[in-house]
């Protein structure tokens, strides 16, 4: 399994936000924009603490794994490697939707004097920074479930569920 690239996450933040600002502007000479929805930066808020919950729980159960605590409930790999997938996974789709909302708000920022425009530009505000949650959520989750022995073989690129 291969790990993130931040320069792959960035790349698409950033074509997503040209485009994006782009499109905001050909939007608006018609005479509308859509909307930023309230929502948005919500749910990338709560994708970011779902994440960060299943990394600090498979973190616990490896640590009491690994210290052969009597009890110690294992972690299954197909489940280890379901999360680094639903992480990685997660972890694009915020860099695109921050790009996407990075965008509008770049556009927005010529025109914070209208109320419902600088409300707007807030909302993409606090979803691009939800965004960059979810993404350092997902690397977290990734770092708990590398293999021990792939900090030793880091230069290969690759990271292994835990088993």
């Amino acid at each position: 399994m291969r790990e993130l690239r931040i320069r792959t996450l960035a790349a698409v933040f950033v074509v997503a936000g040209v485009l994006s600002w782009a499109g905001a502007r050909l939007w608006n000479s018609v005479g509308t924009l859509p909307r930023v929805p309230l929502a948005a930066p919500i749910v990338l808020a709560l994708i970011a603490v779902v994440l960060l919950a299943t990394a600090l729980s498979l973190r616990s159960r490896l640590r009491a794994q690994r210290e052969r605590r009597p009890g110690a409930k294992g972690v299954d790999p197909l489940m280890a490697a379901r999360a680094v997938v639903f992480g990685q996974a997660s972890a694009l789709v915020a860099a695109l939707v921050a790009g996407m909302y990075g965008g509008t708000g770049a556009f927005l920022l010529e025109s914070l004097d209208i109320p419902a425009r600088r409300d707007q530009a807030i909302y993409a505000g606090f979803s691009v920074v939800a965004g960059i949650g979810v993404i350092a959520a997902a690397f977290f989750l990734e770092r708990v479930c590398r293999l021990p022995e792939d900090d030793d073989e880091h230069h290969n690129g690759g990271t292994a569920p835990v088993s």
